[in-house]
């Protein structure tokens, strides 16, 4: 069996409305301890991205959002044709984990948005596509929250 990845997959940074971000974590110990991820997994035949972050969203954090932001697609490794989708959640309404037996030592804490991003740095994520993901998400948020500029003002000077 390969290690090559051979189906899509997402990874989704939920973000609720105080701008914290649901995190999971997980005893890796092929890897040494302990890290912390994002709601992910392999999209299902036929399932485009936004379906596959909203399964993973509900299953892994017990969250349903009613907005979804591409933020990239990026290949998984050089050897695959597999993409990974980020995507960006909002509008969510918390409820109940539903993890499957693999996914049964899952812990759920929400983080602020500014602590997610320390962690990536940090190096406390497994995977390179969660702090991507976070980076990119933040960016977007940033922008978005920035004060307009007056067009007038700033050409005059």
């Amino acid at each position: 069996m390969s290690d090559t990845p051979t189906r899509d997959a997402c990874v989704v940074v939920a973000l609720d409305e105080a701008h914290h971000v649901a995190i999971l974590s997980a005893d890796f110990p092929a890897h040494g301890g302990e890290y912390v991820f994002l709601p992910s997994g392999r999209r299902e035949a036929d399932e485009h991205a936004a379906s596959c972050a909203r399964r993973e969203l509900k299953e892994e954090a017990g969250v349903t959002a009613s907005s979804f932001t591409h933020l990239g697609s990026y290949a998984m490794t050089l050897n695959s044709t597999a993409r990974i989708d980020l995507l960006l959640a909002r509008g969510l309404t918390r409820g109940p984990q539903e993890l499957t037996d693999g996914e049964k030592d899952f812990k759920l804490e929400w983080w602020p948005l500014d602590a997610a991003l320390a962690g990536a740095e940090q190096g406390r994520f497994l995977l390179s596509a969660g702090p991507l993901a976070l980076l990119l998400a933040a960016r977007l948020v940033s922008e978005t929250r920035a004060p307009a500029v007056d067009s007038t003002t700033s050409a005059s000077r």
